[in-house]
């Protein structure tokens, strides 16, 4: 079978083919980046992204790719990778909703006329290469037929420069390539942005929906459908990842004479996991919530837990945040909790719980009865007005409305909630996680020198994700399903349905030339 080897990534100007003989071919030049939960927005900066485009045509490049050009979203709650975010935005220039973004699509449409402008010179020759001085290079490209094509490169990430071609001076900013079609005329440099910007608007247009909720069960270790085994097992291989959810349950035992009845200094519960996020409840009330991180996956829990004379019943709810998909080995990359489990300041001492009898129930209650479907969401008996659910750890909610008029792409701004899943009329919206906080480093960036997916953060101290695109093709005219599951508890009142809208700037050339060579 014939194959022919490519490139990806954020530069591929150096990539050669195993065969000489075959293209050099870039399929995957990364716009931007992905966004995880507690991460920061990555963006990759237009002038960079056409830098690395024409940096890889003048160097024979004979086809080139974007990833992302269009940007997505991971609907439903198996499309993301570990930790990765609902919107795989990706800094395209087509963002998620298909809106341009601007400058980057403009920016690229003007790089493509002109290496298009290239063509009759570019598929003619190799380039005849020099190099005029200091991190400088000029490709020239010559047809038989006379035709001539020009790539002036400054590669300098810190000051910019005057470059002799053919007797004349070209002025380049610090990392860019200009362009010559004819060997004479520039009519294009990777660093000089002539495009509008544009910034994305939410605007709400739907809220104050009636809401009604429905409080999820603790299930307890005696539950006639646990299963029951000894020990700690890998949530994944108990799940078949048929839910993000899976509870560990199972008892304990407090005589009536234990000291910490009488000091109220009561017993630390330690539970270590393999991640992704959990919540402890004991006697079916929550004790307490913790959560890993890409980087950092596996957690723990640690504190002081109320317990009582008698049987006390711990229920454990490991939560898993997609699946792994880069890497190697997955089989070995576990999730949930895996212990060890123990109580310490009892008389005893510490008990460990870890190789103990344990009791498993597979997903949530609200799954089991699809509560997120029409027919589902009728079978079970919901609150709503004075008495509705709020700010109350696992609780589902449910509201109807009518698609709103017009074509502006829709999204759902849940910021007032913390953590869960979203369906619209039966499909999967996806995982919210707007009360994970990024943290990174959202200093001012430069265009110039080399990028890596850490270089370029937006969106410190906001929720890594806030607003959940909703598909127009997902609605009806009215009567449309919104469920919500919120692990932690929100405010299902604030929730709004907006309409994404672009705002323009003004028509302002934006350059950045850098220091100035001497």
């Amino acid at each position: 079978m014939l194959q022919i080897d490519s490139c990806n990534g954020f530069y591929c100007e150096g990539f050669r083919p195993k065969n000489p003989n075959k293209p050099k071919m870039f399929t995957e030049n990364w716009t931007g980046w992905y966004t995880q939960y507690g991460g920061t927005v990555p963006y990759r900066p237009a002038e960079d992204l056409a830098f690395s485009v024409a940096r890889f045509v003048q160097n024979n490049g004979s086809f080139f790719n974007y990833y992302m050009y269009h940007g997505g979203t991971n609907f439903g709650r198996t499309a993301a990778g570990l930790f990765v975010a609902t919107s795989y935005d990706y800094d395209a220039p087509l963002d998620e909703y298909g809106l341009p973004s601007e400058p980057k699509w403009g920016h690229l449409r003007n790089l493509h006329k002109a290496i298009k402008q290239c063509e009759p010179a570019l598929v003619s020759s190799y380039p005849t290469v020099t190099w005029p001085g200091k991190n400088q290079e000029v490709h020239v490209f010559r047809s038989k037929s006379g035709a001539c094509a020009a790539f002036l490169s400054n590669y300098d990430p810190t000051y910019s420069t005057k470059l002799m071609f053919q007797n004349h001076p070209y002025d380049l900013p610090a990392w860019s390539i200009s362009i010559l079609p004819d060997c004479k005329t520039e009519v294009y440099n990777t660093a000089k942005v002539t495009v509008p910007s544009s910034k994305a608007k939410m605007t709400p247009i739907s809220s104050g929906l009636s809401w009604q909720s429905y409080n999820e069960e603790t299930p307890s270790a005696d539950d006639s459908d646990a299963l029951v085994m000894d020990g700690l097992h890998e949530q994944i291989s108990v799940t078949r990842d048929s839910s993000d959810y899976l509870w560990y349950m199972t008892d304990v035992t407090v005589a009536s004479n234990e000291g910490f009845l009488k000091s109220g200094k009561w017993p630390l519960l330690t539970v270590m996991s393999a991640g992704h996020a959990l919540h402890v409840f004991i006697n079916g009330k929550l004790a307490g919530t913790t959560y890993g991180s890409l980087n950092n996956p596996k957690l723990t829990f640690s504190d002081y837990v109320h317990l009582r004379a008698g049987v006390n019943k711990i229920s454990l709810l490991s939560v898993s945040v997609g699946l792994a998909n880069v890497g190697v080995h997955y089989e070995k990359w576990n999730t949930g909790v895996l212990g060890p489990v123990s109580l310490k300041g009892l008389d005893e001492g510490t008990r460990d719980l870890t190789k103990q009898k344990w009791s498993y129930k597979v997903g949530l209650k609200g799954e089991a009865l699809s509560l997120h479907t029409v027919t589902g969401s009728s079978s079970v008996e919901w609150i709503q007005g004075s008495k509705l659910a709020q700010k109350q750890p696992l609780t589902w909610y449910k509201a109807t409305f009518n698609a709103p008029a017009g074509n502006d792409p829709l999204a759902l701004d849940m910021l007032s909630m913390g953590k869960g899943e979203i369906w619209i009329n039966g499909e999967g919206i996806g995982r919210h996680w707007p009360g994970y906080i990024a943290k990174g480093n959202c200093g001012a960036c430069n265009y110039a020198g080399t990028f890596k997916e850490t270089k370029c953060q937006s969106g410190c101290g906001q929720p890594s994700q806030r607003w959940y695109h909703v598909p127009r093709s997902w609605l009806k005219p009215s009567g449309n399903l919104l469920v919500v599951f919120e692990e932690w508890g929100g405010d299902p009142t604030k929730i709004s349905l907006v309409k994404r809208t672009a705002e323009w700037g003004g028509d302002q050339t934006k350059l950045s030339l850098g220091k100035r060579t001497a």
